[in-house]
């Protein structure tokens, strides 16, 4: 009979799966919908994306974007997507209250249509997979510990797999003793591939990834260079992950044009560049599409060009070598600093790379279609485990393994101390877990 760590790890690999098993169906499935939204928007938002008005006369993007605000009153233009052809331009536009609006331009820089942001299906996939739709901080850390939880079960699965033989071959093997293997068997091949998912979507989670960039943040060596000019503020999500929370320089002239206004102050767009204007500074600075425009969002603000490796939006992705985001002054025009791919310290570079890979983007149809296949051998691992456990439960009861007959050693110990160091949220979670077990262990004993 087994004993000490092999029973602990099997409980608490027991309960965890409980547990967390609705959660990772969830995360799972809405990763699969994700890891395809490109194909299906392409599809679903075809006329938008790629439809043309009719008319001949063709307006400058300035005539194009006045007309998006005429025709959406009570919204303001936050941000313009310039796409490669035949994508159309789009714009976003935002209202007092928050709410979004994506407007498409076509090559005539006609209104082509307008989509609610929120519930576009890449949107909507992304919002399940990282707060179930729901939101919140509490959420959004649910998420997490169940995205941790999960690579302590591949762990354990891997341990109790080798140490409990399951896959010594059996004379007429019983059906649980089949679902057992082939849970085994899946979830050891899986392990790998799926702990590098797991870790590269990471860096948007709401606990971790907020330490591991201020570590990038605070560390300019191995992670975000720092700017010469005032430190970043612009948060939008078309900025690359490595500089998304930096905020932008300032631009010359503000105090000139309009007599030191405050930094709360809203930009006056008459004294503002046209777009028109600023993308003929875009291709004097040799940048080329697809990139984002972000609006200044104060006297002092700056435009923000950038180009993202994990966007979330249709036809804007690059790859990482191409990674930028450049800042212009929103009066003259003038290029005031750049970040590229090549200034990133080795914990950005990695991240950059990292998440396109998690979302089935870095290269092409092979990374979509291996991470299709770990997803859903993923979710055969949980339907295995499942049966495995129904298979030997017990009418009336919840048929957990046996309370561990021996205490905590030390390498279980520094097993989940490791662990607990890489996935702080983990380590957090587990103090509540060993409470409990030490109640229990102490109860029975």
């Amino acid at each position: 009979m087994k004993t000490g760590n092999y029973n602990r790890l099997w409980r608490w690999h027991f309960y965890a799966a409980l547990f967390i098993a609705p959660l990772l169906i969830t995360l799972t499935l809405s990763g699969i919908g994700y890891l395809f939204y490109t194909n299906v928007e392409n599809k679903a938002y075809d006329h938008l994306f790629f439809g043309k008005n009719g008319t001949t006369e063709k307006l400058t993007i300035d005539e194009g974007i006045e007309k998006a605000i005429e025709q959406n009153k009570g919204y303001s233009i936050s941000k313009v997507i310039v796409l490669d052809d035949p994508y159309n331009t789009r714009l976003t536009m935002t209202n007092k209250d928050g709410d979004q609006k994506y407007v498409f331009l076509d090559d005539h820089n006609e209104v082509i249509g307008t989509q609610n942001a929120k519930y576009t299906f890449s949107n909507i996939m992304r919002e399940i997979h990282s707060s179930l739709f729901v939101g919140g901080t509490v959420v959004n850390y649910l998420v997490e510990l169940a995205a941790c939880w999960a690579i302590f079960l591949l762990f354990t699965g891997l341990y109790m797999t080798f140490k409990g033989r399951a896959f010594k071959k059996r004379k007429n093997p019983s059906k649980r003793q089949k679902s057992k293997k082939w849970h085994a068997l899946v979830g050891t091949i899986i392990t790998i591939p799926m702990i590098i998912i797991i870790f590269t979507g990471l860096p948007w989670s709401a606990f971790m990834g907020n330490f591991i960039y201020s570590a990038a943040q605070n560390h300019p060596s191995i992670g975000i260079p720092t700017l010469k000019q005032q430190p970043p503020t612009s948060d939008m999500s078309e900025i690359p992950w490595a500089t998304r929370k930096n905020k932008a320089p300032s631009s010359e002239g503000s105090n000139e044009h309009h007599g030191g206004m405050a930094m709360s102050d809203k930009p006056n767009q008459s004294a503002m560049m046209s777009i028109e204007q600023l993308m003929d500074k875009v291709d004097e600075a040799h940048i080329q599409k697809p990139y984002s425009i972000i609006y200044p969002a104060t006297e002092e603000g700056v435009y923000t060009v950038s180009k993202g490796s994990n966007t979330g939006v249709t036809g804007l992705d690059v790859s990482p070598y191409d990674e930028m985001t450049s800042y212009f002054d929103q009066y003259n025009g003038n290029l005031i600093s750049k970040v590229g791919y090549e200034d990133y310290g080795i914990l950005a570079k990695w991240f950059t790379w990292g998440i396109p890979l998690h979302e089935g983007h870095l290269f092409g149809w092979p990374n979509k279609i291996i991470n299709l296949t770990v997803c859903l051998s993923f979710l055969l691992v949980i339907f295995w485990g499942m049966k495995t456990w129904l298979a030997r439960k017990r009418k009336g009861e919840i048929s957990a393994p046996p309370v561990a007959s021996k205490g905590v050693s030390v390498s279980f110990i520094l097993f989940m101390v490791i662990l607990g160091l890489l996935m702080p949220l983990f380590g957090l979670s587990l103090i509540a877990v060993a409470i409990v077990e030490g109640i229990i262990y102490l109860t029975n004993k």
